[in-house]
């Protein structure tokens, strides 16, 4: 990369404040920047680090004054960096993914790969199934039979997709990921647990990320589904028969349990806990730690546990914190006399 940094702020449609001349060879933290490099700024509890940073030209919102630093003013900074990550891992080529399909990949019976497929080493590919355009499958990933994969995915190694899943296009799944395990059913029979087969399916949509380690259980019938857009996490669980809407985000060790229905653009904290058969809106937001065990409407955020409206639960934070405080004072309430009697009492002891 190399760019004068007018060039940069006609990518990110920015306004410049300072030298529209300045050469930028590289990006950056604010504090470890350099003056070749350009940064960025998305929270004023940042501005002592701009203040600070040696980086040449920073990113920042369009209510940022500051004579003595090169800036691009633009109306979201963390967006705009982002279009300037993405031009250096173009230029740079930091991942260059491989092409064609491997000797010793397997591939069963009435496979349909497009032209443009990569498969790398050892990966085994079952019966009947379809894998779209420029989708390219890594070292040693496992695909089940009668299985579709959309255009320009990409399975990084040891992925495991069991049979009769669909994937949409331009979907990533990281190493260690299985998709189509079974589902979390049995029966309790005379003290014994009777496995419940789970026949069912997993429906991916378009543009969906899922992290390293992730799994996600076919349905017992019917199918599991991640609707398109939304991106997972590392270690998250979705159990069978769940339906997650568009756009959502899961971030780390999330566990949603069985048959639980979630609306568009929800979000979850980490080591959020999601209870078995319930609903939550669209638009929710559900903070770290919290335990959802009942339905949720639209819009509300909500934390602790059992997970609440979120300003509720801060009050009886508030109140839990000062029970030390308030058990001394009925304590001493306890130890004072009540009534003349008790008074009386007092003296003749």
């Amino acid at each position: 990369m190399e760019l004068k940094l007018k060039e940069i702020a006609k990518l990110v449609q920015g306004k410049i404040e300072g030298n529209e001349n300045i050469l930028i060879k590289g990006v950056s933290g604010l504090s470890e920047a350099r003056k070749e490099e350009i940064s960025f700024l998305s929270d004023i509890k940042y501005l002592p680090q701009l203040k600070k940073t040696k980086a040449g030209a920073v990113i920042v919102s369009e209510n940022i004054v500051l004579p003595e630093k090169n800036l691009i003013k633009v109306k979201n900074p963390y967006l705009a960096f982002v279009k300037v990550l993405n031009l250096v891992n173009e230029e740079s080529a930091l991942v260059i993914h491989p092409q064609g399909i491997h000797p010793t990949a397997l591939i069963g019976k009435n496979v349909k790969l497009d032209k443009e497929v990569t498969l790398g080493a050892y990966t085994v590919i079952e019966d009947n199934t379809e894998i779209g355009k420029g989708t390219i499958v890594y070292p040693l990933c496992y695909i089940g039979k009668e299985t579709k994969i959309g255009k320009n995915c990409l399975i990084y190694s040891r992925v495991c997709i069991r049979e009769k899943t669909d994937i949409g296009d331009n979907v990533i799944i990281h190493s260690g990921t299985v998709i189509g395990s079974d589902g979390f059913g049995f029966l309790s029979v005379e003290g014994k647990q009777e496995k419940i087969p789970q026949i069912g399916r997993v429906e991916i949509g378009n543009s969906v990320e899922i992290g390293a380690n992730c799994t996600i259980d076919r349905a017992t019938v019917g199918k599991t589904k991640i609707g398109s857009g939304t991106k997972i996490d590392n270690l998250v669980q979705i159990g069978h028969n769940v339906e997650i809407g568009e756009n959502c985000v899961l971030a780390g060790q999330v566990g949603i349990a069985g048959s639980t229905k979630i609306g568009n653009n929800v979000f979850f904290g980490g080591q959020a806990g999601v209870a078995d058969h319930i609903s939550i809106g669209q638009g929710v937001k559900v903070a770290a730690q919290a335990g959802v065990i009942g339905n949720i409407a639209d819009g509300l955020i909500v934390s602790g546990y059992p997970a609440r409206e979120h300003r509720k639960m801060l009050r009886i934070q508030a109140l839990i914190d000062r029970l030390p405080e308030l058990y001394q004072y009925f304590r001493k309430l306890r130890k004072r006399p009540t009534s003349s009697k008790d008074l009386g009492r007092k003296k003749e002891k």
